[in-house]
């Protein structure tokens, strides 16, 4: 029988693997809740508009990977392939930067969709989870974000990431740079794709992967040659907070992003034991993306960090997360028991245990073995003999004891040996 698959490079999260995402998923987010961060959610496609200014046309992102369409209505929309404009347009549409003092601080989790040709740890469908503060040029926050990205792999067992930084220089000092960068390329062997990325934004050509295009780089200018002054005194500042956190990084001067976006501090973090997709994470600020799509000057500054990626990292060192058993408890019910044991099953889960029981009418044997598989600490079993005398069975699945429980005793008796 045909049967329908998920599409190519897309995934299915399915148990026990999908615990690992909600674990990283909560352990990355853990860190920004607890720093003023408030959550938001926005729609998993925007106008596609909305990308070609704010992530850039020169892109890759945008160029050939975008997920675009139009509407039944004629309207021209994309899905998200990444975070951050949406989540500056939903701030922007709800005035949230005139509601308060600045910066507004957003965190966010969700889907991303990319047109990339599929391998380990790059797909079309992926997940992530972000952070932007928006509104506030400050050194403090650029820092900031940086170090609850380390604390939030350091808090999953992550040791072996490397944080890559480096300042792109703002409006001011990235012309110079932009037009020694162009005239160095202009003296390149660049296919005709590439030199058409170098009119547009020239350092996405520092960007590229390719073996032949790195070789020629070699003796390209530097960046921080034309850093302004102001530029270096920032870039020094974001690097004083840094160290004295406490945080390891790594100057890379050949650091640019895949975002057009992007001004003044950038940050990559990667980890060696992916192989070529060795980045999980990164960000930076984008002062002036907010002018971009239509809104008034707002300095801002955000990353984004892969679940999928971090999820790989894991594996790659071999950390095992330490994840509870989703259940607590496992419900046996014999012949006529079973609304009872429902019942006790229900009040349990009202007093914030966790339980399931047994479905389908299967015998002792085979009931038990869903107990086992479930992982709870503790069964309950009972039969018509037992609630007859007001008493149901409660088995230690570690120690294999059994003891008789009355039934108007079994709610505290399981919390009390739970806690």
């Amino acid at each position: 029988m045909a049967t329908f698959q998920a599409p190519k490079g897309t995934y299915d999260l399915i148990p026990p693997v999908s615990v690992k995402y909600l674990a990283v998923r909560e352990a990355i987010a853990a860190p920004l809740r607890n720093s003023g961060y408030g959550y938001i959610e926005t729609p998993g496609f925007e106008d596609v508009g909305l990308f070609a200014r704010g992530v850039g046309e020169s892109t890759d992102i945008v160029s050939k990977e975008m997920y675009a369409f139009e509407t039944k209505g004629g309207d021209q929309l994309a899905l998200r392939p990444e975070g951050t404009a949406s989540v500056l347009r939903a701030a922007l549409e709800a005035s949230l930067h005139k509601k308060g003092n600045l910066p507004v601080k957003l965190w966010y989790s969700g889907s991303y969709y990319r047109y990339e040709k599929p391998q380990a740890g790059r797909y079309r469908h992926f997940s992530q989870v972000g952070a932007e503060a928006i509104g506030a040029e400050d050194p403090a926050l650029d820092a900031e974000l940086i170090i609850l990205a380390d604390q939030a792999y350091r808090s999953l067992g992550l040791r072996n990431f490397r944080i890559l930084l480096n300042s792109l220089g703002d409006k001011e000092c990235r012309p110079v740079y932009r037009e020694a960068l162009q005239s160095f390329l202009g003296g390149l062997d660049l296919d005709a794709e590439t030199v058409r990325r170098a009119e547009i934004n020239p350092l996405r050509v520092l960007d590229d992967k390719r073996a032949d295009v790195q070789k020629q780089l070699v003796g390209a200018p530097v960046l921080r040659d034309y850093l302004c002054d102001a530029c270096k005194a920032y870039h020094e500042d974001v690097r004083a907070l840094v160290t004295a956190a406490g945080v390891a990084f790594e100057d890379d001067e050949k650091l640019v992003r895949g975002l057009d976006y992007y001004t003044r501090t950038t940050f990559e973090f990667v980890h060696d034991g992916l192989g070529s997709q060795s980045a999980v994470g990164g960000g930076g600020r984008y002062d002036g993306l907010s002018e971009m799509i239509g809104g008034p000057a707002l300095p801002s500054v955000g990353w984004a960090l892969g679940v999928d990626r971090t999820v790989l990292a894991l594996q790659a060192e071999g950390v095992e997360l330490d994840i509870p058993a989703s259940t607590s408890v496992f419900a046996v019910a014999l012949g006529e028991a079973k609304p009872t044991v429902f019942g006790l099953v229900t009040q349990l889960r009202k007093a914030g245990v966790a339980a399931d029981m047994s479905y389908g009418g299967k015998g002792l044997k085979g009931a038990m073995k869903d107990a086992n598989r479930s992982g709870a600490r503790f069964a309950i079993v009972a039969g018509d003999r037992d609630l007859a005398e007001g008493v149901v069975q409660l088995k230690d699945m570690e120690s294999g004891d059994q003891t008789a429980v009355p039934v108007g005793e079994l709610i505290d008796t399981v919390r009390a040996r739970l806690a």
